[in-house]
């Protein structure tokens, strides 16, 4: 009796809070002009497009502040802004108590209670910029009473949906899934603008969520493009301390004072750099390590493109580079070193900021094994490999059509046998500059992809200077 008792109780609290922010809203319209509040509930660094947005928003003369984990150092053009403060968010640990199920439920409530009180503590923002998954959980009911408490409008970026995700690991009819996604349908509608990554996720968020919302297609950063041979060799020398793929495996005769890597040598006298003769192929996938990403089936094609060799056929010895730091990474390390390959090396180093861009523009093919929980958002890494004019093998899945154009400037794979035959017809003809992989990175240098400031300016800056 008590308990039901206190729900009524319960209520008219919340609808009191309710309404003093509205009130306070009303009150504080005006302000913060020029400010905006860039919220990710999630590590920083590794949150490539909502520095991308605060770039911008600095770009423009806005003060940004740019609020979350930081745990990986954001990239230096974030660090140098003048216009960019960055917010930290405390990282939960140790929240270990009874079930799952009430860890989940405190997790819930701490991060709410978090957020809530960094948000209220940096100055008045016209707009808060809050990035969709990851989670949708609890950040946008956060967001949204924060919003209310300054009087600032709510624009939410749609990754994906983070009931897809959590429906990895639980499956799609469990009680907490069906939760998240009547949560975020709810407070989703919430929000005064959208954006999304994809025109798939635009039409899913209308029909199912009737949510409105702009499709801002990620694009690369202008630092994203093809590496010169200078720079690759710096590059290969200074991993080579540290990851023995790129060392040399076999020392030629090379003239006095040169250095090489497995990939370039620098002449002594010469100061020039060149590319090694009888280099490997240098493959690249980058990744979070999570269940949305199958690695097995990239391990499963190395072993074919190996048995390949072993039985004649003429390919280059490969280097596989897989970045990114992860939940699953010390899993997929375990079933690497389990692998017999005398002609693949792989290594899983995580890259400074600076040095990923570089790697990509240094590499002769990127693989994606990323598959959309939702089918609905695009993979970033395979953006940022197009803005360095590299050629990609991605996996199947229900939109990726609107960024891979099959047999034009990649291919599409749905399983490990059909990309390690990709492989196979791509390197049959390498290093020539002839044949399928040529002509791939060729169409990339002729397509002019639009980048991310453009697009931004055209997507977004009319939304912030009509609003205000």
């Amino acid at each position: 009796m008590a308990a039901a008792g206190l729900w009524p109780a319960l209520w008219a609290v919340v609808a009191a809070l309710l309404l003093l922010l509205l009130w306070r809203r009303r009150r504080r319209r005006a302000g913060g002009a020029g400010r905006v509040c860039v919220a990710v509930l999630g590590d920083l660094g590794r949150s490539p497009r909502m520095q991308y947005h605060a770039l911008a928003l600095a770009r423009h003369g806005r003060e940004v502040a740019l609020l979350g984990y930081l745990r990986d150092r954001p990239h230096r053009d974030v660090l140098r802004s003048e216009n960019i403060r960055l917010v930290p968010v405390a990282e939960l640990s140790g929240l270990r108590v009874g079930p799952k199920l009430l860890q989940y439920v405190l997790k819930v409530l701490v991060q709410s209670v978090q957020l809530l009180y960094t948000l209220l503590r940096i100055d008045q923002p016209s707009y808060i910029l809050l990035q969709q998954n990851p989670p949708g959980l609890p950040s946008i009911a956060v967001a949204w009473v924060a919003g209310l408490w300054w009087g600032s409008k709510l624009i939410i970026d749609w990754h994906n949906y983070g009931y897809s995700i959590m429906s990895l690991s639980h499956g799609r009819s469990h009680p907490l899934v069906l939760i998240a996604k009547w949560y975020e349908k709810l407070f989703g509608r919430l929000s005064d603008y959208n954006l999304c990554v994809t025109d798939a996720m635009k039409k899913d968020l209308w029909v199912n969520f009737k949510i409105k919302a702009v499709a801002l297609y990620d694009r690369p950063a202008s630092y994203f493009k093809e590496t010169p041979l200078d720079l690759q060799h710096n590059l290969f020398m200074k991993l080579a301390k540290d990851y023995e793929p790129f060392r040399p495996r076999y020392y030629r005769a090379v003239s006095p004072g040169a250095d090489r890597s497995a990939f370039t040598q620098r002449d002594g006298s010469s100061g020039s750099v060149l590319k090694a003769r009888g280099r490997p192929a240098l493959l690249i996938s980058s990744t979070s390590w999570t269940e949305d990403e199958d690695f097995s089936v990239l391990l499963r094609a190395l072993e074919d493109y190996e048995r390949f060799i072993e039985e004649g056929a003429e390919l280059p010895a490969l280097v596989c580079v897989i970045t990114g730091k992860g939940p699953l990474k010390d899993y997929y390390n375990g079933l690497i070193q389990k692998l017999h390959l005398k002609h693949i090396q792989i290594c899983t180093p995580w890259l400074e900021a600076e040095d990923y861009p570089l790697l990509l523009g240094s590499a002769d093919l990127g693989v994606c094994l990323h598959k959309s929980s939702s089918g609905l958002d695009l993979p970033m890494k395979v953006v940022d490999m197009f803005g360095c004019c590299l050629p990609v093998c991605a996996i199947h899945f229900e939109c990726l059509h609107e960024l891979v154009k099959h047999n034009e400037n990649g291919l599409i794979f749905r399983d490990s046998q059909e990309l390690a035959k990709q492989l196979k017809m791509l390197f049959l003809d390498f290093p020539s500059l002839e044949g399928k992989l040529h002509s791939f990175r060729e169409n990339l240098r002729e397509s002019r992809q639009l980048r991310w400031d453009q697009s931004w300016d055209q997507t977004v800056l009319p939304l912030l200077c009509n609003r205000e």
